[in-house]
């Protein structure tokens, strides 16, 4: 172990006693935020704490198995080079899990998100795609134990969806739906076409983090056009009563977003209100990012996010990522929800660069 991490562990094993002792404090019990806060960080440092020290253990039991090894009695030694194998063995897996864990975290990681699919290339058929990718998506949240909700949709001409913004509310969702951010590509015949030919046609998906805190955009009133409406689509007599919709327009920025989902009107703006957050948001991380993209542009290519990500392939029932050049012959499984082999394979590449950097940092 590199000593710059074993001294990041030691400072992490010396605050997790220092909040241990914080939290029994009466003090702190007293006050319910510092209180909150503790316990989040104390909830933090706890798996990495409990890492560092079976690693600590498994060092301990190799240095005598190696002072064993020295022995003079033959048994002892062949007893000893038993142990030397595993133990190795194990202190390799405890150090690449300590690694693993003292990755930089991403704040949104935790947070629910706004799911934003939008027809694209392809006409009918693209929407007919993008409606695909819903249920897609849909299914997979159902594995995860997520609750997720239509907040607003466009319907295409001859179905699908032009436009849909769905809210997905759950453990981990931006964590593992972060990946699916840019162009979605199917190749497939359509039902209309006579000849049988394959069109290939696209769709847009956006990932955005819902705020959690209400300050963390803040948005001034005096910025926001507020446009009420007759919601349409199904929800009985109820839904063409009253101006129940809400519009919302952020003039600095040109951002419209509208809710319909729900009846009452109040429910609608505090839910445009937190998808209009989340835009803004993504804005500002987008131009972030097109900053930095550009510095670097040069060495690893363009990256543009407009470029396609990953392939639908019906004829041949397969799904590529072109981001980490993964082909899978599942595409059925893949439709239905099965997103799990994709997004693991997403996170362990996202988990490598991270600890190609840490790696860079610490030789620093």
């Amino acid at each position: 172990m590199k000593a710059s991490l074993k001294t990041k562990l030691e400072q992490l094993l010396e605050r997790y006693v220092d909040l241990g002792a914080l939290l029994s404090d009466s003090g702190v019990i007293a006050d319910q935020d510092a209180f909150r806060n503790y316990s989040k960080e104390y909830a933090e440092i706890e798996p990495v704490v409990f890492c560092y020290r079976q690693y600590e253990q498994t060092q301990a039991e190799l240095d005598e198995a190696r002072a064993m090894a020295a022995d003079t009695d033959p048994e002892i030694r062949a007893m000893a080079e038993d142990e030397l194998g595993s133990l190795n063995e194990k202190i390799e897996q405890l150090d690449a899990e300590l690694q693993t864990l003292l990755l930089p975290k991403d704040p949104n990681d935790s947070h629910n998100v706004f799911l934003e699919i939008r027809a694209g290339t392809g006409g009918d058929e693209a929407a007919l795609f993008a409606g695909d990718l819903l249920r897609m998506y849909q299914r997979f949240a159902e594995t995860q134990g997520w609750k997720a909700e239509i907040l607003t949709e466009r319907s295409g001409d001859h179905g699908g969806y032009k436009e849909i913004i769905s809210r997905i509310e759950g453990k981990n969702v931006f964590g593992l739906l972060k990946f699916e951010s840019g162009a979605h590509r199917v190749q497939r015949v359509p039902q209309t076409e006579s000849q049988g030919r394959i069109h290939t046609s696209a769709c847009t998906v956006a990932v955005m983090p819902e705020v959690e805190a209400l300050d963390e955009v803040e948005i001034d009133r005096n910025d926001l056009r507020v446009d009420t409406y007759r919601a349409s689509g199904a929800g009985g007599q109820h839904i063409n009563k009253t101006d129940s919709a809400v519009r919302l327009t952020h003039i600095p920025t040109g951002i419209v977003v509208e809710c319909q989902d729900e009846r009452s009107q109040h429910k609608n703006k505090a839910r445009a209100l937190s998808l209009l957050q989340a835009k803004i948001m993504s804005q500002a991380q987008q131009k972030q990012d097109d900053a930095q993209a550009a510095e670097r542009r040069n060495l690893v290519g363009s990256g543009d996010r407009s470029e396609k990500i990953r392939t639908y392939n019906f004829p041949d029932g397969r799904v590529t990522d072109h981001r980490i050049n993964l082909t899978l012959h599942r595409l059925s499984q893949t439709m239905a929800g099965d997103l799990a082999p994709i997004i693991d394979q997403l996170v362990q590449e996202h988990q490598a660069d991270l600890l190609s950097s840490l790696g860079s940092e610490t030789d620093a």
